[in-house]
Order: C-alpha cells, then structure tokens, then sequence
C-alpha cells in the first residue's frame, strides 16, 4: 500500500506502528448547517482507504469527530432560536443520513468535543507547565515560535506569516498575544455555552481540539494515518501537529492525507457566488451509485469539476453496471444457481490500483472492465451457470470495496413462478397475457 504522504510530500510505503493494525482519524463537520458536496469528498475518499486497508487484512480503527462546540454553532442557534444542544443534535442526525445514504461504513469512534472538555482542559494545563502556552486576561495561547520546524506541512514560511500579520489591522487579541502567530488554546466568553476552565469561563480553540481526541481514543501521541480536505491543511492541521510536537513530541501522525476541493464549472463553490450544492440534495437527486462515481472519478488529490456533461458520462458509466448486475442476479435467482466465490486474482488486480495512493479511476475501469466479462459470459447461448455466478460474485465484491451499493434482483417463490410463466408466455407468443405479466412484474420491481 502506497500513500502520499502531505508532510513529507512524496509517495510512501505505509508502513503500519503496530503490524496489521491502522488508526485513522478524519477531520468531521462542525455541526451548525447541512453537509455540501465538498464534505462528503473526504467522507468517501477516505472510505475508500478504509475499505481497500480492510480487504488486505488490516485491522482499522477510524475515528471522525462532531465540532459541537463553535461561534458559528453560536450564531445559528441565535437564528433558528434553539439552544446550541438542539442545532448539533439536528445536523448531526442530518450528517448521519447523508453519511448512511453514501453507504459509508460508520465510524468505530465518533467523538464529540462536548464530551471530551476535561480532557482538553488538562491537556492545555499541560501545555502552560510545559512553557509551550501562556494565559492573558483569561484566554490561553500557544507560543509557535517554540517549535523550529512550524509550517512543514503547509509548506507556509514563519516570516512570511509575520509579514503578513504586521501588515492587516491589528485585533483586541492581537494585543495579548506575545506574536502575532500565537493561535487560541482556551477562549474567554460570556456569550453562548461556557465550560469552566483554570483561566475563565469559556470554550477551546478548534485546533486543540483534535489532538485531545486523538490521544484519547489511540491512548498515543501518534497514530498511523491522519486525513482531511485540503483546505485544513492551514492552520488546522499545522496547529494540531505544533501542539502535539509540545506535547509528546510527535507529528501527531506518520501519514498526512489530503483530498483536493470540488469545483463547480470550473468554479470554486462558495456561497458568495451562490453554487454551493448540498448533499442531501443532490443524493436525492442522483442516488447513491451515481454520486459515488462521480466523487471517485478524478484523483482524489486532484480538484474535481462538476459539470453536467461530467455527470453525464458519470450516469452512463453507472447504468452499465446496473444493468449487468440486474440481468445477472435476474438469470442466477430465476435458474435458481447456487452463489459462488469471487475470483481473487481479479479482485486483487484492482486493489492493486488502490493500493497505489487509491487510483479510484483505474479502479473503477477495472470494474468496467467486470462489467464487459459478465455480459460476455450471459451471452453465450450454452451458458455456464458456475462462471455466471463466479463473474457475478466478482463484480459484486469489487463495488463493494470501492463502497457502492449496486444490489441484485430480490424474488420470492411467487416472483420466480411468475417470471417463468411471462417468459413461457412471450415462448407461446402469447403477448397479451405476457403483457399483463410483465406489468405485474414491473410493479414488484423485478423488471
């Protein structure tokens, strides 16, 4: 298995801390709105790697966490006028349906920042007797000109970053701080909900807040992979590997995985210039299947365009495998063929393209290529039940790493017997009565 890796900006050999085992943590929502389409990116890139890491025989422990705990959870709260608890609570349960409805696998840990607050509070209290954080005035910062080799994953110069902070408008803050670059560990405030702290009444910087989480769910200061959208990599992720440097003198993880944003038309999605699309919007629209395609269809480290003649090319590609898989699963359920196992090498040869920093689109040609085999071998006038259901049972256990939900025909008995009276019917060319089959047949969902 091959990942690039962002820290050190080439492609690596994953090399596991504790032989066949993999902890994953992924960046998850702050939880105030709906999830737009660039969220679910790394919902399902790092899926993938999940899935792909699971089917050569690691054991992954993945963890992604709630935000419930931020000034724009606040400020929504304020104008939907409900307490801070229910708005998380609400978009949650709304990340969670979007997540189901994406076929993604749950995660084994979803912590919540509200619940790990003690955690968080000694883990600062630590940082302040460690030299590497200060308080002033009932806030708490963390001293970056400590650590020698800040802005390493960003690839961001420190004189750069105080260029630039001497030259915008200086802040209330900016005026506690002993340099500019200093970021929030603990935020004094009387607005909204507070949690007591050594220092004041308040609420934790979002940088620190990962950390705290990564350390106690893995019981480490470093775990193997840590993902996220690219647009964390500054200053979230720089943060986070400052404080854990301090802490325990790790970059928190061996392996930094980003995935590029989406654009749309060749845009940058953002609500200013209105194209922001949400996801529950366009799974509804689209379904599971098409959405994932067109999600794996570029490099995940590359930006992706949405556009309609991309989906069009996307939904082509889906109704494919669809149909092969309902014209398979139709014949092996109605002739009643015993299932059988996949074919290894054929499903290895495409996590091979996984394997290789998940080379999605090569994958999914892989499984086109499935595509091509079962058609070829239902063809065959003489057909061969056993390699139907061998190139069936294939296909099927390719998407399903990959994470697609393409499902073969379900029949009961009755469905059987009156599916081989329709094609007894059409034999006999007895169309009127086939006809009446057929449309009973479609109403089930059989045809």
């Amino acid at each position: 298995m091959k990942i690039f890796n962002s820290y050190t900006n080439k492609k690596e050999e994953f090399k596991p801390i504790e032989p066949g085992k993999c902890g994953i943590y992924v960046c998850g929502p702050t939880v105030y709105n709906y999830v737009h389409i660039g969220n679910t990116r790394p919902m399902i890139v790092f899926d993938v790697l999940r899935r792909t890491l699971e089917y050569l025989g690691y054991d992954v422990t993945f963890v992604s966490n709630y935000t419930d705990v931020d000034d724009k959870i606040i400020k929504k709260a304020k104008e939907e006028g409900v307490s801070e608890k229910e708005l998380t609570e609400k978009y949650i349960k709304a990340y969670e349906d979007v997540r189901d409805g994406l076929n993604i696998e749950k995660p084994t840990f979803t912590p919540r920042v509200t619940q790990t607050m003690d955690k968080i509070i000694a883990f600062i209290a630590d940082l302040i007797d460690k030299g590497y954080a200060y308080e002033a005035d009932g806030d708490v910062y963390f001293r970056v000109p400590k650590i020698d080799d800040y802005g390493t994953l960003s690839g961001i110069k420190v004189d750069d970053l105080v260029n630039g902070a001497s030259q915008r408008t200086a802040t209330a803050d900016d005026a506690k701080k002993e340099s500019p670059l200093d970021f929030a560990l603990w935020k004094k405030t009387d607005e909204g909900i507070q949690f007591d702290s050594p220092w004041s009444k308040g609420r934790p910087g979002w940088h620190t807040e990962c950390v705290v989480m990564i350390n106690d769910i893995f019981g480490r200061g470093n775990i193997d992979i840590h993902g996220g959208g690219h647009d964390l990599k500054f200053p979230h992720h720089e943060n986070e590997i400052a404080q854990s440097e301090a802490f325990s003198h790790t970059h928190l993880a061996n392996y930094w995985v980003h995935n590029q944003m989406i654009n749309i038309n060749g845009e940058k999605m953002s609500k200013s210039l209105g194209n922001v699309l949400w996801a529950k919007d366009l799974l509804a629209q689209l379904g599971t299947n098409v959405y994932k395609w067109l999600m794996l269809s570029t490099h995940y480290r590359n930006p992706l365009n949405f556009t309609d003649d991309v989906l069009a090319n996307v939904k082509k590609e889906v109704s494919k495998v669809e149909n092969v898989v309902r014209q398979a699963s139709l014949y092996l359920v109605t002739h009643k063929v015993p299932a059988a196992d996949y074919d290894k090498a054929t499903v290895d040869h495409m996590v091979d393209a996984l394997s290789d920093d998940l080379n999605t689109s090569l994958a999914l040609t892989e499984i086109l290529d499935q595509v091509k085999v079962v058609n070829s071998v239902m063809r065959v006038k003489d057909k061969d039940d056993a390699k139907i259901a061998t190139a069936y049972a294939t296909l099927m256990k390719m998407q399903d790493v990959m994470g697609f939900a393409f499902k073969g025909v379900e029949m009961s008995d009755e469905d059987i017997d009156l599916y081989n009276k329709w094609q007894a019917l059409k034999k006999e060319k007895n169309f009127e009565e086939a006809d009446k089959l057929r449309a009973t047949l479609t109403e089930r969902g059989i045809l």
